[in-house]
Order: C-alpha cells, then sequence, then structure tokens
C-alpha cells in the first residue's frame, strides 16, 4: 500500500521569524494524516511568522515548505490560493476586515472555496460558534465583539469547510482551559478525517500538556527546532 503524503512537510527550512534577523536553523518537521503537533516559540511575532511560513504566506530563506507534497514555493499564486483554502488558521490578532460583520468574515473565505451552498457553510459555522461556546453566529462587526467572542469566532472560522490543516496559534491565550474541552472535539474531527493540526503556543499549562494526545511536541530554542525535552546548547 502506497504511503501518505504528510499534510505538512518543512524540508530543510530555514525560516525568517524576526524582522531583519538571521533565519532559524534548517527545520525538518512532518505532520502526516491524522496528527497533531504543537511547537513552543516564544514571541508572537515568531509564531505568527510560523503559520506564515506553515500556509505559504512567507517562504523560506532556504529548503522547502510543502502542503499535500506540493512545495508552496513551485506553484502559481493562484494555484496556492486554492491551496490555501484547504486550510483554516486562527490568528492571534488582527485578522479581521472591519468593514464586515463577524459572521461575514467567517464565511468570506470559505465561499470562495467550496461549491457548497452557502446556507451549508453558515449552518455549519453556526454549529462551531455553538460548540465554542456562542449563542449563535455573531453578526455584529468584529470591534463590537468582546475579545472572547472574537477569539470563540475565530475558532469556528479556522474549523470551518473541514480544512486538511489548521494552524492554532494561540488556541488557549483567551479562554485558558474553559475552550479545552470543544477544541479537542474540533481537533480529534480533522484528525479523523485524516487532516492535521500543528498548535503554536508560548507554553501550554502542564495541566494540559500532560493530556493533550499529540503525536509529536517542539520548541524552539537557539534558532532550532528541537523535541520539548531537547535544548540546543
Amino acid at each position: 500500500m502506497e504511503a501518505q503524503l504528510p499534510v505538512l512537510e518543512f524540508r530543510d527550512a530555514r525560516l525568517r521569524l524576526e524582522q531583519g534577523g538571521a533565519p532559524t536553523a534548517p527545520i525538518t518537521l512532518s505532520l502526516p494524516p491524522g496528527s497533531l503537533v504543537t511547537a513552543n516559540l516564544r514571541g508572537p511575532h515568531r509564531r505568527r511568522a510560523f503559520a506564515d511560513a506553515a500556509v505559504g504566506l512567507s517562504p523560506p530563506a532556504s529548503g522547502g515548505v510543502l502542503f499535500q507534497g506540493r512545495d508552496w514555493s513551485d506553484v502559481p499564486p493562484e494555484h496556492a490560493a486554492a491551496m490555501r483554502g484547504r486550510t483554516g488558521r486562527l490568528f492571534a490578532r488582527d485578522a479581521w476586515l472591519p468593514e464586515l460583520g463577524t459572521d461575514e468574515n467567517i464565511l468570506l473565505g470559505p465561499s470562495f472555496h467550496t461549491t457548497r451552498p452557502i446556507q451549508a457553510l453558515r449552518e455549519e459555522a453556526a454549529r462551531l460558534a455553538a460548540l465554542f461556546g456562542l449563542p449563535g453566529l455573531p453578526t455584529a462587526a468584529p470591534e463590537d465583539l468582546p475579545a472572547e467572542d472574537l477569539h470563540r469566532a475565530g475558532l469556528a472560522r479556522a474549523f470551518l469547510n473541514a480544512p486538511a490543516l489548521v494552524v492554532l496559534e494561540e488556541p488557549l491565550e483567551t479562554d485558558g482551559g474553559q475552550l479545552l474541552a470543544a477544541l479537542m472535539a474540533a481537533i480529534r474531527a480533522v484528525r479523523d478525517r485524516g487532516g492535521a493540526v500543528l498548535w503554536l503556543t508560548r507554553g501550554v499549562p502542564g495541566s494540559v500538556d500532560h493530556t493533550l494526545p499529540t503525536t509529536a511536541r517542539y520548541r524552539l530554542s537557539h534558532g532550532a527546532l528541537l523535541p520539548a525535552a531537547e535544548q540546543a546548547a
């Protein structure tokens, strides 16, 4: 039986995580179908830059980043945009168009990357919103929502439309462990259908990390991505 391609793969990728700084050491990392990988990176700018690289928005200084077997840097921009439609992402901040309602923000991306009726997307988004503790799909402008509700709406958006890859920036930052059960249910659904999840954090609380069913845990130490138990010299 032919082996399945990784959902996401970093091949000796040297990433630009610091503006004006030196790239990282070569990073080799594979997220096979059904995986959940956590990476501890200090600094929100590092987490965002790592997430940008994972979804093809920031090319590495050298090496490659592949999504479902295709290097982001080797495909035309319109193909990369279509590939990106198979990903979901929770942004830590600054990810909402202020001229649109929150529901329109949530539905905007998936509506361009599926043949599903918009009503079906809306119904799925409402179910995800309820899973994450919202009373319904929020229609207010993003600036009018409390930070906690906007975070929950961001989680609903990240998991909408069955993405093959979900990249999470600090998913427990706003609500702590209150969202853990809902988050793990959504992650389990991604993994069960053969997708993968990359969870970027500044440090998962020990009580959570101990029970988190991860495939692998990493940390960035002195520019090198290492298994969590190791430290760079």
